[in-house]
C-alpha cells in the first residue's frame, strides 16, 4: 500500500526524483556529517553554542514551570530543521569546494527567503499547536501541586507519572511523526533549489513513503542524539546539533536526485 501511495504521489505531483536508500546508509550520513563538522569546526561549533544557549534558556524557563517543559523541549525539536539551515549551507560549501564562510551560512536563507520563511512559519504554528496540546494533557493528567522540573523528572522516571508520560509520548509522537514526514528534507531542499514549500514538503513525504525503514532509523538517531544533548544540560548540544545538521544535508543529497 505504501508503494502504491508513493507511486500515485510521484505521478500526480511533479518534483525532484526520490531515490530508494537502505537504512544502513544513515551511518554513512553521520560519518559524512562528522567530517563536515571537523572541516568547518569554528563556525559549526560557534552556531552550535548559540543553539545550546537557546536550549539553556528554555530549560531555565521550564525549571519552575514544569508544565511547560514538554512544550518547550518538543518545540525545540520542531523548529530545529529551519535553525539548521546554516549547517546545510556549510556542508554545501564544503561539497562545492568553496571557502568556508560562516557569515554567508548565517544568511543562506535569503537564497529562497519567501519559501524558507513560509516553512518557518508553518513550524512556528505547529509549535503553538503542540504547546496547547501539551497544556491540555498536563491539566487533565497531573493532579496536585505542580513540581519543579527536577521533581517532575524524578516522578516520571520512577513511574509515578506513567500515564502522563504515555499521554505525552502518544500525542507528541503523532505530531512529531507528521512534522518529520513533511519536513525530513524540506529545509535543505528549499535552501538548495528554487522550489516552493508545498513541492518540498510533498517530496519529503515521498522520501518517507519510499524509504520507511530508513526514515524510522534516521528519526530514532535524531531522537537519541538530541536526548543526549538535553541530558547533558545542553552542553552536548554544542556538538550534537551541528553534527546532525551536517548529516541531514548528506541525507538530503542521497535521497533526492
Amino acid at each position: 500500500m505504501e508503494s502504491t501511495l508513493n507511486d500515485r504521489l510521484s505521478r500526480s505531483a511533479p518534483g525532484p526524483h526520490v531515490r530508494r536508500v537502505a537504512p544502513a546508509r544513515t551511518f554513512a550520513w553521520l560519518r559524512a556529517g562528522w567530517s563536515d563538522l571537523r572541516s568547518a569546526a569554528r563556525p559549526s561549533l560557534g552556531f552550535g553554542a548559540l543553539v545550546a544557549a537557546a536550549g539553556v534558556l528554555l530549560l531555565a524557563l521550564a525549571w519552575d514551570a514544569s508544565h511547560l517543559a514538554p512544550a518547550l523541549t518538543g518545540g525545540f525539536l520542531l523548529v530545529a530543521p529551519c535553525v539548521a539551515v546554516m549547517f546545510y549551507e556549510l556542508s554545501r560549501q564544503i561539497e562545492r569546494g568553496e571557502r568556508i564562510d560562516g557569515g554567508a551560512a548565517a544568511l543562506a536563507w535569503r537564497r529562497n527567503a519567501d519559501s524558507i520563511a513560509l516553512w518557518g512559519l508553518a513550524l512556528a504554528l505547529t509549535l503553538i499547536l503542540w504547546e496547547r496540546l501539551a497544556a491540555i494533557v498536563f491539566a487533565l493528567l497531573y493532579g496536585g501541586q505542580v513540581a519543579d522540573l527536577r521533581s517532575l523528572a524524578i516522578e516520571v522516571l520512577t513511574g509515578r507519572r506513567l500515564e502522563l508520560m504515555l499521554a505525552f509520548v502518544a500525542v507528541g509522537g503523532m505530531l512529531a511523526l507528521a512534522v518529520f514526514a513533511l519536513g525530513w528534507i524540506t529545509a535543505p531542499l528549499l535552501l538548495d533549489r528554487d522550489i516552493d514549500v508545498a513541492t518540498a514538503a510533498l517530496t519529503s513525504l515521498r522520501c518517507c513513503l519510499r524509504n520507511p525503514g530508513t526514515a524510522l532509523a534516521w528519526a530514532a538517531i535524531l531522537a537519541a542524539l538530541t536526548a543526549i544533548g538535553f541530558a547533558t544540560l545542553m552542553i552536548g548540544m554544542i556538538v550534537v546539533f551541528p553534527w546532525l545538521g551536517h548529516a541531514s544535508w548528506h541525507a538530503y543529497r542521497e535521497l533526492v536526485a
